[in-house]
C-alpha cells in the first residue's frame, strides 16, 4: 500500500518539475525580445535623424527667396524713372510753365499744331521734341535778361499728341498711339508688317526739327540683322514706305 503511494507522490513531483523547466524555457527568450524592442526603438531615432538634415536646405531656400523679390522691387522704380524722363513734348500737348514769383510769366499753353508755344517776353518758342526738363533749362536761359535768377518748371497737364503715322506699303496704314517708346521696326510689326511691293531700302522718317520737315532715312534690313539702327520714333513722325 506505501509502495504505490510513493510512487504516485514521485510521479506527481516529476511531472510539476517538468513543467516548471518548461515555463522557464519559454520566459528565457523574454529579455532577447527586450532587447529587439530597444534596437527598434533606436533603429528608429536614426532614421528620424536624416529628416532633420534634410531640414536645413529647406530653410537655407527660403531665405534665397525674399533676395530675388527684393531684386525685383528695385528693378521697377528704374524702368519707370527712365520712361519719366523719356516722355518728349509734342503738337497738341497741354503744358503748364510756371516762374517763381513771376505769375506774368506762369502759364498753361497748348502747342500748336507748327510745333510753337508763345510766351510773354519771348514770343514763340519751339518746343516739340524736349522733355520737360529741356525746356525748362532753355526758358530759364532766355529768361535772364528779363528775370533776376529765374527758376522756371515745366509739367505735361495733357497728353494730345503721342501718334505716329505710317503711310504707304504696310499691310495697315494709318496714326497708331504712342504710348511708350516705340521704334520704326515696331510700328511696322504693329501694322502687320510690309507689302511685296515694299522698298525696304527706301523706308524713310518725316520729322519736323526747329518748324522744319526733315528726312531721316531707315536701313530696314540692316535693322532686321542687328547691323543698323532702329530709329526711336517721336509723336508726329510720318514713316513713309515706298
Amino acid at each position: 500500500m506505501f509502495a504505490p503511494a510513493l510512487f504516485t507522490r514521485s510521479f506527481k513531483f516529476l511531472t510539476l518539475s517538468t513543467a516548471a523547466l518548461l515555463l522557464g524555457a519559454l520566459a528565457i527568450p523574454q529579455p532577447a525580445h527586450a532587447s529587439i524592442s530597444a534596437d527598434g526603438r533606436s533603429g528608429a531615432r536614426q532614421s528620424t535623424a536624416p529628416a532633420t538634415k534634410d531640414e536645413t536646405p529647406k530653410k537655407s531656400g527660403s531665405k534665397k527667396t525674399p533676395k530675388d523679390t527684393d531684386s525685383t522691387r528695385t528693378a521697377n522704380p528704374n524702368s519707370a524713372d527712365q520712361a519719366s524722363a523719356a516722355y518728349r513734348i509734342g503738337v497738341a500737348d497741354q503744358i503748364q510753365i510756371s516762374v517763381w514769383r513771376e505769375h506774368d510769366l506762369s502759364l498753361a499753353v497748348v502747342v500748336r499744331p507748327d510745333g510753337v508755344i508763345t510766351m510773354p517776353l519771348l514770343n514763340d518758342i519751339y518746343v516739340v521734341g524736349m522733355t520737360p526738363k529741356e525746356l525748362a533749362d532753355s526758358l530759364t536761359e532766355k529768361l535772364k535778361p528779363f528775370v533776376n535768377e529765374p527758376q522756371v518748371t515745366v509739367s505735361v497737364q495733357q497728353i494730345q499728341s503721342r501718334k505716329v503715322y505710317l503711310i504707304g506699303n504696310a499691310a495697315r496704314q494709318g496714326a497708331f498711339q504712342l504710348n511708350d517708346n516705340k521704334t520704326v521696326l515696331e510700328l511696322i510689326a504693329e501694322a502687320g508688317g510690309v507689302t511685296q511691293f515694299a522698298k525696304t531700302n527706301s523706308i524713310y522718317i518725316l520729322r519736323i526739327v526747329n518748324g522744319s520737315e526733315v528726312r531721316i532715312p531707315v536701313r530696314y534690313k540692316d535693322a532686321i540683322n542687328g547691323k543698323g539702327k532702329d530709329e526711336l520714333l517721336m509723336p508726329g513722325d510720318k514713316v513713309v514706305i515706298p
